[in-house]
């Protein structure tokens, strides 16, 4: 079996061990079915910045055509736009030190630029930077990617093709720290870890039922 952590266990496990625990159990760590189509929309930005509405409601797009085409020419404006559309590969398997797992883009790689490896998520933006799991995740792809060709790099990119939204992960100390410790409760876990409690992570995980969480209602919450 090999040491090497998948990077979506390093996920799993910074949003919730237990969560982790049933996905290896059930070996159900695989994405939905409906993720390749949204993903492919984050290699069309080009051509869907001058989409019509009637194109654009065909796609699943998760904003009205006129705020996709706004948000779409904000994007234009990124330094990396033209790598991101025209990367250097892509679906590029690492294999680092600690982890492995696959970058949808490969952006740059010269004596000047390091690379920067990039992830599509097919769901939906915080307000602001990336969800703490993808934050893990962009930092496992950057030592991955670090670790395979010997040099710094220093930062990642996450991608909401969805929404036209791009985010860059810069490998801060805390960004490291939180890697570190998905890396530790990975290889530490053994058997089913406690439970959350009072977490809004367990409304919308798929094991609730079978963890057998208890979700408290707002009246409880407000003691009413």
């Amino acid at each position: 079996m090999s040491s090497h952590v998948p990077f979506s266990d390093l996920a799993h496990a910074a949003y919730c061990p237990r969560q982790l625990y049933y996905a290896r159990r059930d070996d159900d760590r695989g994405p939905p079915a409906d993720v390749a189509e949204r993903r492919s929309l984050a290699f069309r930005y080009r051509e869907l910045r001058d989409a019509d509405d009637a194109t654009l409601s065909e796609l699943p797009v998760n904003v009205t055509p006129e705020e996709y085409r706004t948000a779409l020419d904000r994007l234009a404006t990124r330094d990396d736009f033209d790598a991101l559309c025209d990367p250097a590969d892509r679906d590029v398997l690492l294999t680092g030190k600690d982890c492995r797992g696959v970058v949808h883009k490969l952006l740059g790689d010269d004596a000047e630029q390091p690379p920067v490896p990039v992830l599509v998520s097919p769901g939906d933006p915080p307000a602001r930077g990336v969800w703490e799991p993808q934050a893990v995740r962009a930092v496992a792809a950057a030592k991955a990617l670090s670790w395979v060709r010997r040099r710094e790099v220093p930062r990642a990119v996450v991608e909401y093709p969805t929404h036209g939204v791009v985010r860059t992960v810069r490998l801060t100390t805390r960004k490291k720290a939180a890697y570190r410790l998905a890396l530790r409760t990975v290889r530490g876990l053994d058997g089913p870890p406690p439970r959350l409690r009072g977490s809004d992570k367990c409304d919308s995980c798929e094991y609730r039922g079978q963890c057998g969480v208890k979700t408290r209602s707002l009246r409880s919450l407000l003691g009413l």
